[in-house]
């Protein structure tokens, strides 16, 4: 199920969002918190099955443009196809907006076929 980011998952957020090779350094990710929690244009949600173990964060460009800025999923619940369902949950949140991947999160969609009856092969997600 598809939440929205509130500061108590904070540290949760964090450490999920540390998996991503661009905020490794501490600075970075620290930056990174304090733009979802003070920029408008950026939405941060996480994914809980029984557990909290994914983690997308959205920058919203004017038009309908939602791009997607990191996708991460806790490496003991990778496999299991977390991404692929964090993102159609978004779209279902963004149902007139397209998604697009940024520059980090490309990789991920290029191994996804977001039709119904195919299973992503989760890298880094």
């Amino acid at each position: 199920m598809l939440i929205r980011y509130k500061k108590n998952y904070e540290k949760i957020a964090m450490g999920l969002l540390s998996f991503m090779p661009t905020e490794k350094d501490l600075k970075n990710l620290q930056a990174t918190m304090k733009q979802y929690d003070e920029d408008d244009t950026q939405q941060l949600f996480l994914w809980k099955e029984e557990d909290i173990v994914g983690i997308i964060g959205t920058t919203i460009h004017d038009g309908n443009l939602v791009e997607i800025q990191h996708i991460c999923v806790n490496p003991s619940h990778r496999y299991q196809g977390i991404g692929k369902k964090m993102v159609k949950a978004l779209k279902e949140h963004f149902p007139e907006r397209e998604l697009r991947p940024n520059e980090h999160t490309a990789a991920f969609f290029e191994k996804c076929d977001f039709s119904e009856n195919e299973k992503c092969e989760e890298g880094q997600s």
